[in-house]
């Protein structure tokens, strides 16, 4: 980590060293967030490539701010966990998105529409506790994108984890959500909500009317969404 040093004793250049290289506080915004296993870390941020998420893991790991472990729950499988030093970056993470929500304008953040993250954020933070006490499958429908990418499944089950599908996983559907990708991406970020969106038909739901009445508390939000612009 010392190509490109500043070459400054200051603590803030020190640290910048580390943590200022091309992706790392994007992969940090992951680990923070809980994904431990190299496959969900990649879900995380799909556009970085695997060799170079594998050398940033290894960076962070040499600068001491996370080590590699056996899984917990499953043989054969390692997870990367944060020290002591790499839970303190957490309220730095999320200082940079409390900024990023508050001063970055709002047409600029939707330049870069992501749909692979989108679900992928979607299913993390969904709350299922207004959802029905059995499985509910919800299918995400986004027309204008490709073939490979234009669908999506959520499933939810009592006591077990969010899960997200790109492939059809054979379950009847409960509840259809048609919409564009800046549309659902905006209400994920607190830009748009819901009822305007269906007032407006740019999001259609289709099928249980409880888990359509009830979608902006299910589906939750961005952790960043309460922030909001100054004027």
């Amino acid at each position: 980590m010392t190509q490109g040093s500043y070459k400054q004793f200051c603590p803030v250049a020190m640290a910048a060293e580390i943590l200022c290289t091309r992706w790392t506080v994007v992969l940090l915004r992951e680990l923070v967030a809980g994904s431990t296993r190299f496959n969900d870390l990649r879900r995380g941020v799909p556009r970085m490539s695997p060799a170079l998420l594998s050398q940033r893991l290894k960076e962070l790991e040499a600068a001491g701010i996370l080590y590699r472990a056996a899984s917990r729950t499953e043989a054969g499988v390692f997870e990367y966990r944060l020290t002591a030093a790499g839970q303190e970056l957490g309220p730095l993470v999320e200082a940079f998105g409390i900024w990023g929500q508050r001063w970055v304008e709002t047409e600029l953040s939707l330049q870069h529409l992501d749909v692979s993250l989108l679900m992928w954020d979607m299913r993390r933070n969904l709350d299922p506790t207004p959802m029905p006490k059995r499985r509910s499958l919800i299918k995400f429908q986004y027309p204008e994108l490709s073939a490979g990418q234009r669908s999506w499944w959520l499933i939810v089950e009592p006591r077990m984890d969010v899960d997200l599908c790109s492939v059809d996983p054979g379950f009847d559907v409960d509840l259809y959500v048609a919409s564009d990708l800046k549309t659902m991406t905006a209400i994920w970020m607190g830009l748009d909500t819901v009822r305007v969106a269906v007032d407006e038909r740019r999001l259609m739901l289709t099928g249980d009317p409880g888990l359509a009445g009830n979608i902006q508390s299910w589906l939750g939000l961005s952790p960043f969404a309460k922030e909001r612009k100054v004027a």
